[in-house]
């Protein structure tokens, strides 16, 4: 039995919440819906229908529990975007000063582009073909 329940957004632990939203907002074109820096920041992906990155602060997000977030940790985390135009999509962030660790290749699963935000995180971009169901 399926469970009623949808994925509206996801957090991603951040040094800078100021540096994190000019790239999500300037660089990348998203909208900024929440701006509370230092300490918070909410991004629209997709515009009014789609989900959100919150961008929190390190020192919020982790406390005194964890004493490093490793580059390693960062760059496991993937931010799953999809666009219908990869190459279209990929050369205008390139123009924008977004570094690609490689330009949109075929691997066996789908047609891609990654690169990294300012933190290191993963930004993964498919052509829109991901599973609906």
């Amino acid at each position: 039995m399926a469970i009623d329940v949808h994925l509206d957004g996801l957090t991603l632990s951040v040094a800078s919440v100021r540096r994190s939203t000019k790239f999500y907002g300037e660089t990348l074109g998203f909208k900024i819906v929440v701006d509370a820096a230092p300490d918070f920041a909410l991004v629209r992906v997709g515009g009014k229908g789609g989900g959100t990155i919150g961008l929190l602060a390190l020192k919020h997000a982790v406390g005194g529990r964890v004493k490093r977030v490793t580059p390693a940790m960062r760059a496991g985390a993937h931010v799953e975007l999809s666009t219908s135009d990869l190459d279209g999509l990929y050369e205008k962030l390139r123009a924008r000063g977004v570094e690609f660790d490689a330009p949109p290749h075929d691997e066996p699963w789908e047609r891609l582009a990654w690169a990294h935000d300012p933190d290191g995180y993963t930004l993964d971009v498919p052509v829109r073909r991901r599973v609906t169901e």
